[in-house]
């Protein structure tokens, strides 16, 4: 069963003129005795028949077309398409045909003039657009002489009604035409702005899923990245804690081997201990990603001061500490950062420089610190040998470096060979 108007209107297309054909025939037939004769009869069935011929050969057509092209209820401009295969020359040829039939139906007869004015309907879908006119007008002229009383006019009476009526219909019918036109005009807008909002949709869509797919890469690669920094946060954590400490562990048991005193030999077992005690602890810390110990208790400046003092008194070398500018509360992360560096630095000094003095300087500068490690040893080439640490693990310079830039801070180095060293690290008060 139809459902929709267009297709309850290509029923009506369909199967009307046969109906209207019908109806026609059966109340000219009722009143043959008043408008013709015997020859008129006769001439009218066969009319009939040629008509009704004329359906059954344009319904066949327009199902092949149908089961041909697949055809639906849409024109390519996406306007509804009530005729299938309309318009075209077979279209024009049937309308042509139908309504000279309709129109000698009704000179014979005026009550055919009920199957005359299907033209009224389908002219605009058999016919382009330029001969739509041509069609509603010849329908009219069949129309309007029915009305006047038939064709053609006897008297100057039914001429002039004729006239009147002719005009009225053809009014009618443009006027009608014009409406329809315009509606169907409005439905194709309609039809066209669905199909785009459907298409934008459909890109919309397409689009969601790529934004899917790029935030789930989006997501491994962050996954990544983070795994990534923790492997080198911890290889730089081992580094400082693990690797000096232990550095430092060898360095006393060497003495201790190698000294005949007694008590200095216990000395430097007593600081071993230690200091792999204490690289223990920070090794565990660093694994929890704590503070180092030096600051749980105490602030940067007096935690530098401390590591300073011990490490002037583990390796015998002239240290000094020193602050300057008014001391402001750092983040925790900027502390831990820049004792590290300072730690790396004494240690490098410690295992390659041979230096007999060294400072410490940490500057408060309005908003960056600044840690500055100074020593008076033998120096190095940067360009020939851009890694100082030398223990091929790669977190001397380069380590200090990554630890500073991840605060959005730098290290800068002053070297050359027999001149000294000199580390600059700055970092931005305020980061974290």
């Amino acid at each position: 069963m139809p459902t929709t108007v267009e297709e309850r209107w290509g029923q009506f297309f369909r199967w009307g003129p046969y109906g209207l054909l019908g109806v026609a025939a059966a109340i000219a037939a009722a009143s043959a005795d008043v408008f013709m004769d015997r020859t008129e009869r006769v001439t009218a069935m066969a009319l009939v028949a040629a008509a009704l011929l004329l359906h059954v050969l344009w319904d066949r057509r327009c199902r092949r077309v149908v089961a041909a092209t697949g055809w639906g209820p849409e024109r390519p401009d996406g306007g509804p398409v009530l005729v299938p295969g309309a318009p075209g020359p077979a279209s024009v040829v049937h309308f042509v045909l139908r309504t000279a039939l309709a129109f000698a139906l009704t000179w014979l007869n005026p009550f055919f003039a009920i199957y005359a004015c299907v033209g009224y309907f389908d002219a605009v879908h058999l016919l382009p657009r330029r001969l739509a006119h041509a069609g509603l007008l010849a329908t009219a002229v069949t129309m309007a002489g029915s009305q006047s009383g038939g064709l053609p006019p006897a008297s100057l009476t039914q001429w002039l009604a004729f006239g009147g009526l002719f005009a009225l219909n053809a009014c009618l019918a443009m006027g009608f035409s014009h409406l329809a036109t315009k509606d169907a005009e409005k439905a194709a807008e309609r039809a066209a702005t669905i199909a785009e909002l459907g298409r934008a949709n459909s890109r919309l869509e397409q689009a969601l899923a790529e934004n899917a797919a790029l935030q789930a890469q989006l997501l491994l690669q962050a996954r990544e990245a983070g795994i990534a920094d923790e492997r080198r946060r911890l290889a730089a954590e081992i580094h400082d804690t693990i690797a000096q400490g232990l550095t430092g562990v060898i360095t006393q048991l060497q003495a201790a081997h190698a000294t005949p005193d007694r008590e200095r030999a216990d000395a430097h077992l007593r600081r071993a201990a230690d200091l792999a005690r204490h690289s223990l602890g920070e090794a565990r810390r660093s694994v929890r990603n704590l503070s180092p110990a030096a600051l749980e208790h105490d602030a940067l400046p007096e935690a530098l001061r401390k590591t300073v003092a011990e490490w002037a008194e583990r390796t015998g070398v002239d240290a000094r500490f020193t602050v300057t500018g008014a001391e402001e509360p750092l983040h925790d992360e900027v502390a831990a950062t820049l004792l590290r560096i300072a730690q790396e630095a004494l240690s490098n000094a410690a295992r390659h420089s041979g230096a007999a003095r060294a400072g410490v300087t940490l500057s408060y500068m309005g908003d960056e610190v600044t840690l500055d490690v100074r020593d008076d040893g033998r120096g190095f080439d940067p360009l020939a040998r851009p890694e100082r640490g030398g223990d091929g693990g790669g977190f001397g310079l380069d380590g200090m470096r990554a630890r500073a830039e991840r605060l959005a801070g730098s290290v800068a180095v002053e070297t050359a060979p027999g001149e000294g060293t000199a580390i600059s690290a700055r970092v931005p008060l305020g980061a974290p």
